[in-house]
């Protein structure tokens, strides 16, 4: 009896010994595994602060992953303009505003505004010990799976939380940490592909860590570590082998903001508005221009806007906005056209339609002319806040909580409605508003709300 027992102990050790190292060898799938098992189980992600505040979160009733038409699948939606081009959305908003279909209480701490993709959406947030990349059905919001990128960065010069919108291409989705984490992961299962860390790179950046959302442009995927050795940073998106490092004059620090890749006279540039101004790098990486104007030494974070070679970039604290012109023949030397002290974007953006530029000036919802700077009007009822577009409407997210529904027209201030959700966190509103499929995305710190924005 004695020796069966030992026999059946020695066979039980060596089994044991097999699962850890298959677990060891496919760690980063079996962690999928079990966080997406724990939907069911009603159980914390794996890696998560027990400690933690018990807010489980809700399982979805789906799980197929198919992009939609109107998907908004990165930061500012398709082209990174904040503008749909979704059509046959309710034109008024009832007293009460429009219908909630779904809200969740459970995507962590954190200002990161959400993704649209293949019938999901894409979040960040600080949950226990750790940053995590959520994904939620975009039709019952339960949650799919979460994925845990690395340690929170403490604090967040006051404002704990990611920012970053992760970003969706084909089947996979990428994000960046506050503290430079960046991540790639399978957008079915959030099964980790690749990752890297922006202090390999010299990286450095403003107070409040890193806050912008990678871009996905052909093969590559391009970020901004900042500093003096890859002030911006190309990498093969499929691998997260470096591609090229481009290298700013006097290596400025990153800053709030996010890359745009933009078409100067037939070539292809990216531009960025780092913590010394709007710069310009070629397709290759190449420094091609800078212009410092819209820079105000404490935070940068609006995404520039480019039009017809032409390129806005305006930031808070007491500076404002300027346009400049592009060369179309080189691609560089940007001659100032005006400066106004009338757009002072902190991070709610800017959308330009039809010629008109609006946006947060501070406290004010402004228009402006695109080609002039003159102003249009000014509204204060409005407030501080950020802003997106679809069909005809300015979606408005007052900072305070607040949602706005108004009228693109450029010689008054026309609103039509206002709502406030159910539940409001203690913290600034500052997500963006995010227009999919006949669907309004809201994100207040744990809390997301999903409204029907379809006509009839």
């Amino acid at each position: 009896m004695n020796r069966r027992l030992v026999v059946l102990s020695s066979i039980l050790a060596v089994l044991l010994v097999l699962v850890g190292i298959c677990a060891y060898s496919y760690r980063n799938d079996l962690m999928a595994g079990i966080n997406a098992l724990r939907n069911g189980l009603n159980l914390r992600p794996v890696d998560a602060d027990l400690s933690a505040p018990d807010r489980p979160a809700r399982p979805s009733a789906t799980t197929e992953f198919k992009s939609q038409k109107f998907d908004w699948p990165q930061w500012q939606g398709p082209d990174r303009t904040a503008i749909s081009k979704e059509k046959g959305l309710l034109q008024q908003w009832p007293k009460e505003g429009p219908k909630l279909l779904w809200q969740a209480d459970y995507v962590g701490e954190g200002y990161s505004t959400p993704t649209v993709a293949g019938g999901r959406l894409f979040v960040m947030g600080n949950r226990g010990k750790s940053e995590f990349v959520i994904a939620l059905s975009e039709q019952d919001g339960g949650e799919i799976w979460a994925t845990a990128v690395g340690p929170i960065r403490p604090g967040g010069a006051g404002y704990p939380g990611p920012r970053c919108s992760p970003t969706v291409d084909g089947d996979h989705v990428y994000a960046i940490g506050l503290a430079g984490d960046l991540v790639c992961l399978d957008a079915a299962s959030g099964s980790e592909r690749w990752r890297t860390q922006f202090s390999k790179f010299g990286g450095h950046v403003g107070g409040w860590g890193y806050s912008e959302s990678p871009l996905i442009d052909g093969d590559l995927l391009l970020c901004t570590p900042g500093g003096q050795l890859a002030t911006l940073l190309a990498l093969k998106k499929k691998t997260g082998k470096v591609a090229w490092k481009g290298i700013v004059p006097d290596g400025d620090s990153a800053n709030y903001s996010s890359i745009i890749a933009v078409d100067v006279g037939g070539k292809k540039e990216y531009v960025q508005f780092l913590s010394g101004g709007v710069v310009g790098l070629s397709a290759d990486g190449d420094y091609l221009w800078r212009y410092a104007a819209p820079s105000n030494g404490t935070a940068n974070c609006s995404t520039p806007i480019f039009h017809d070679n032409c390129v806005f970039a305006a930031s808070s604290y007491g500076k404002g906005g300027g346009l400049v012109e592009l060369n179309p023949r080189t691609g560089a030397d940007p001659k100032e056209v005006y400066f106004t002290t009338h757009m002072k974007n902190h991070h709610g953006g800017m959308v330009l339609l039809d010629g008109y530029l609006y946006g947060s000036d501070e406290g004010l919802l402004t228009c402006l002319d695109w080609k002039t700077g003159a102003v249009k009007w000014a509204e204060r009822k409005a407030g501080k806040g950020s802003i997106a577009a679809a069909d005809g409407r300015l979606y408005y997210r007052n900072e305070g909580g607040p949602m706005l529904l108004i009228e693109v027209n450029p010689n008054k201030y026309v609103e039509h409605g206002r709502f406030d959700t159910p539940e409001r966190s203690k913290q600034n509103a500052w997500p963006h508003p995010v227009i999919a499929n006949g669907k309004l995305f809201l994100r207040d710190q744990e809390y997301l709300f999903c409204y029907d924005i379809k006509k009839p």
